[in-house]
């Protein structure tokens, strides 16, 4: 499984060379980024891999381990562990480890800021894209003098890797954008998740999710030649910033959103974006 999960995130990375720097939305197709495990089920003694990936529809280009703009880099299993002393900087494989039990492992990290400058019309677009009205609608109040989309955007990305004990995966991480479950995902049943941004309910943001099929052993297909495909499902968070979407089959899962606020530093830039994801795959039905 090892040569076969590094195998994917290789070739993931060498298309990300040939079509260029990963990680950058851009306004014709924004880009989501997630936590990819070697395996998504783990038992007492496996050793797990974690690497990330970037793309559209769930299909994506290796991106690798920025240690510099790393914030935060944590396993939540049967002990909390900061996995950032055994990273190395710009490796493909973002994390290994050995699972101390068979209860699962949540996974998350934060990335520091990176800047972006867009034209005013393809920064409206992806705005309206990714479903941020506010932002949108300040813009639109400023018409032709809004100018060109300047931002800065962190991740915030976490993957559930199952086991015996489900409520795991509902442990709030402290990531500055956040969607936490508030069940244990399961086929077959409506999964309710808490968006929180700084720790509070977050009401009315867009969330968006993403399936696609499972190789074996629970592992991902190989991200850079599966196709790519619209989301499954979509839904807004209501007032406590929980938003309901039905699992509907078995197979790799991506919810992700995003939220832009005023930038609080306006020398660096307008706007400041970040894109929160979860990645897991469900109990199949009994």
């Amino acid at each position: 499984m090892k040569r076969t999960f590094r195998q994917r995130v290789i070739q993931g990375a060498m298309l990300a060379a040939a079509f260029g720097a990963a990680g950058q939305p851009r306004a014709a197709g924004a880009h989501e980024f997630w936590l990819s495990p070697s395996s998504y089920r783990q038992s007492k003694g496996d050793t797990l891999e974690i690497a990330a990936f970037v793309g559209t529809g769930f299909r994506g280009e290796g991106s690798p381990y920025a240690a510099p703009r790393t914030r935060s880099f944590e396993l939540l299993g049967a002990k909390k562990l900061d996995l950032r002393p055994a990273t190395l900087n710009g490796e493909l494989v973002f994390a290994r480890f050995i699972g101390a039990d068979a209860g699962g492992a949540l996974v998350a990290y934060e990335s520091g800021f990176t800047r972006l400058t867009l034209p005013a019309s393809d920064f409206d677009r992806y705005l309206e894209l990714e479903g941020l009205t506010q932002p949108r609608a300040a813009r639109a109040k400023l018409g032709a003098g809004a100018g060109d989309g300047r931002e800065r955007y962190a991740r915030c990305a976490k993957t559930w890797i199952g086991g015996g004990d489900g409520r795991r995966a509902l442990r709030a991480a402290g990531l500055t954008l956040e969607v936490v479950p508030l069940d244990a995902p399961s086929v077959g049943s409506p999964l309710r998740v808490r968006v929180l941004f700084r720790g509070k309910p977050l009401a009315g943001a867009l969330v968006r999710a993403w399936c696609a099929p499972l190789g074996r052993g629970w592992a991902p297909r190989n991200e850079a030649v599966r196709d790519s495909a619209g989301p499954r499902a979509q839904a807004r968070g209501d007032r406590e910033g929980i938003a309901t979407i039905p699992i509907s089959g078995v197979g790799e899962w991506l919810i992700g959103v995003v939220h832009m606020v005023p930038c609080r530093e306006r020398e660096a830039a307008d706007w400041e974006s970040y894109w929160a994801s979860l990645t897991f795959a469900p109990e199949p039905l009994r």
